[in-house]
């Protein structure tokens, strides 16, 4: 009988997820942030055309809403992040989108040093 449970015990602590395997899903958004922010003042400075910049918009905000649904811990700090981000208009400052890039990187250094 304590086979079973410490077999059951085993599976599930297996199945178990939580930051660390969120940590390719904040690398994800922090990327995507950066590039959000890049891609907003290359817009702003007009560098680029409207019909790039509207598909950006959405593969980047595609690339963010994956990555939330993805996550094991939504209502942790890094998903606070990420939804905040994706609250965010497309014209958003890029210094607001550094911002959560950064945020999100020190989230992920923490968990790499971890």
């Amino acid at each position: 009988m304590g086979r079973q449970y410490l077999l059951l015990f085993a599976l599930l602590a297996a199945c178990t997820r939580g930051p660390d395997d969120d940590l390719q899903y904040i690398k994800q958004a922090r990327s995507i942030a950066a590039e959000w922010a890049l891609v907003n003042e290359q817009a702003n400075a007009g560098r680029v055309n409207v019909t790039y910049v509207t598909a950006m918009h959405g593969w980047l905000r595609d690339g963010l809403l994956a990555a939330s649904s993805s996550l094991s811990e939504p209502k942790s700090d890094y998903g606070a992040e990420i939804s905040a981000l994706l609250a965010l208009p497309s014209d958003a400052a890029p210094a607001t989108l550094r911002s959560h890039s950064e945020s999100l990187k020190l989230i992920e250094d923490a968990l790499e040093s971890a």
